[in-house]
């Protein structure tokens, strides 16, 4: 795993790894407030996407995860929602939803067309102002602001995330929204935007270093495992009050069965970089939408997207402390 940068890169096996490469029909939009350390972030496929869902976490918010069951009827989706304020925030889908409609976008069931919005929600009312939670004119907001090349760090579902939690919120760090992609030789394209706000520390696997967690008397992050054996431990924490989400994306040809399989696989991306993940605390949730036609094996899609992932982890964390970021949750 290298770390992310804005521009494109080429290592010597040929893969371009950056910020972010543009794919066909697929804009990503935020829309925050930032005194409040709130937001939401959509991904929008209006012309659809076969799409997947793998939820790990014990405690999800979470919205039409169960139309992604590959053994059900609709086919494809045509945007994610990604939103802080926990279960309150999913009703920026609803903005998502008349955005879409507005413009003829959705499922066609005869009389009109309904939109097909999945969604996942972030614990953040801990920090800043929990009464400001994303609604549909926050959804509808950042379905205006969508582009090709999303921006990232204290921004939309990342507005007000945080990490580790294992010494409580006052002690935690900024996570925020981070993003990466690669193209391959051939032309796939596999990304991911991800929102950063787990129970646990995020390490680079690369350099060992702790980059973001509790922070110790001296201002230090620590080892979540390390407090959790030996300090205040899990009085602190409450259910429901974390969680990564995030959304992989690819120019793969794909069928639900497929994009079901990618987002299983994506979820290593979570386990290498944040220790612990997909705890009792965490809703841990991740999507995976394919949008083109390039011919791959699920395979390799799975082992990029879980690669991109976790770099896009790092990415939020390194990305939250250079554009505003305080350094802790408060």
């Amino acid at each position: 795993m290298r770390e992310n940068g804005d521009g494109p890169g080429t290592t010597s096996d040929g893969v371009q790894r950056a910020a972010w490469f543009p794919l066909p029909g697929v804009r990503i939009g935020h829309a925050h407030d930032l005194r409040a350390r709130t937001g939401c972030t959509v991904v929008l496929t209006p012309e659809g996407a076969a799409a997947g869902v793998d939820v790990r976490g014990s405690a999800p918010g979470t919205r039409e995860t169960d139309l992604l069951d590959p053994v059900n009827l609709v086919q494809e989706v045509h945007g994610v929602l990604l939103a802080g304020g926990s279960a309150f925030g999913l009703a920026a889908a609803d903005g998502v939803m008349r955005y879409l409609e507005e413009r003829g976008y959705g499922l066609d069931v005869g009389v009109g067309r309904v939109p097909i919005v999945p969604g996942a929600v972030l614990f953040d009312l801990a920090v800043g102002d929990g009464s400001r939670r994303p609604d549909a004119v926050m959804g509808y907001a950042a379905c205006e602001a969508a582009r090709e090349v999303p921006e990232r760090g204290r921004v939309g579902a990342g507005a007000g995330a945080t990490v580790g939690k294992a010494l409580g919120h006052l002690r935690a760090m900024d996570g925020g929204l981070g993003t990466a992609a690669v193209q391959l030789p051939g032309g796939l394209v596999v990304a991911a935007v991800v929102a950063v706000n787990a129970v646990g520390h995020v390490v680079d696997p690369a350099t060992g270093e702790i980059l973001a967690g509790p922070l110790g008397e001296d201002g230090k992050p620590l080892d979540t495992l390390a407090v959790w054996n030996t300090g205040p431990g899990f009085g602190v924490l409450l259910p429901g009050t974390n969680t990564t989400i995030g959304v992989v994306v690819t120019n793969a040809r794909m069928s639900k069965v497929q994009a079901k399989k990618v987002a299983t696989m994506a979820h290593d991306g979570l386990a290498r970089v944040i220790r612990p993940a997909h705890t009792m605390y965490d809703g841990d949730a991740l999507f995976a939408l394919a949008v083109g036609g390039v011919t791959a094996p699920v395979d390799l899609v799975g082992a990029w997207a879980a690669e991109t992932v976790a770099a896009a982890v790092l990415d939020g964390v390194r990305q939250s402390a250079s554009n505003g970021g305080a350094g802790r949750g408060d």
